[in-house]
């Protein structure tokens, strides 16, 4: 059994915003053609992970309802299990803090540290590019959390550049509804024909995103909680939701954002990061 360092320790899996999301098209296998920015933040689920002799890959505490092959840490495990036919086995215990089904890219982090973090402990050496294209296969916002800064993407979301962004304070407002992403993109009133922008367009405040008329029509407590918020700043969604969040230049205002819709909702203070949490601490040893 492998008692190297990182065994056992607690790894970040942190969020995400999308901070703009256009639609510019349509590729003849029927997935969108798009534009956006992630941001990493600093609110993240924390990974441990167990050595074991069996080979075997599981969970500590499975989540209620998903069948433990199904979670996306396990499926990442397997995966890179398969593709460099490794045979050593792991327990892996989720600290979930990050809600499901919010677009902030939960289950997506999990699986992109599960990756990263084992092809380190298995001493496997595939590069980021690899653990990329291996992410890309588990889902669309795997491979950005595998790249690790907060990027400017394009094609399907995979094709990521950094991007640096003011770090400021977001508060994030979890509405009690989850958004059925094929629904979205299927809805015959979304804009698909967006004109591609630069990134300086987006940088000179450019920032919409062509699936929030749809989503507010479809989910009402989406649109709610965007009125809500936009009381304090401009509210926006991330991605195709749920979640909807607004920046704040300094921590004083988000807090007081924070406190005047905690007793309503299910909020989030979040700081943005350039830098993943997850690569913060690989450099730190």
């Amino acid at each position: 059994m492998d008692f190297m360092a990182g065994w056992g320790e607690r790894w970040p899996a942190p969020a995400k915003l999308n901070l703009m999301l256009r639609i510019t098209g349509r590729r003849p296998d029927g997935y969108h053609l798009l534009q956006t920015v992630f941001q990493m933040l600093d609110l993240c689920d924390w990974l441990t992970f167990h050595p074991v002799d069996d080979g075997r890959v599981t969970l500590r505490n499975p989540i209620s309802g998903v069948p433990e092959q199904d979670d996306l840490t396990v499926r990442a495990a397997n995966l890179l299990k398969s593709h460099t036919g490794c045979v050593r086995g792991v327990c892996i215990d989720i600290e979930k803090n990050l809600p499901m089904g919010g677009g902030l890219g939960g289950g997506s982090s999990d699986a992109a540290t599960t990756l990263v973090v084992l092809n380190r402990l298995w001493g496997l050496g595939l590069s980021k590019r690899e653990l990329m294209d291996l992410g890309l296969r588990l889902g669309a916002d795997v491979p950005v959390f595998v790249f690790g800064c907060s990027a400017w993407g394009e094609g399907v979301g995979e094709d990521l550049q950094a991007i640096t962004l003011p770090e400021q304070w977001f508060v994030i407002i979890k509405p009690d509804c989850h958004v059925n992403t094929g629904e979205i993109f299927s809805a015959e009133n979304l804009t698909r024909n967006s004109a591609v922008i630069t990134m300086s367009d987006f940088l000179a405040g450019d920032n919409r995103n062509d699936c929030s008329e749809v989503v507010c029509k479809l989910y009402r407590p989406v649109k709610d909680a965007i009125d809500a918020l936009s009381f304090y700043a401009e509210a926006r969604l991330t991605g195709t939701g749920a979640c909807v969040f607004a920046q704040f230049c300094n921590k004083e205002d988000a807090e007081s954002a924070l406190e005047g819709l905690k007793d309503r909702w299910l909020v989030f203070l979040a700081k943005g990061s350039n830098q993943s949490a997850l690569y913060k601490k690989l450099e730190q040893g």
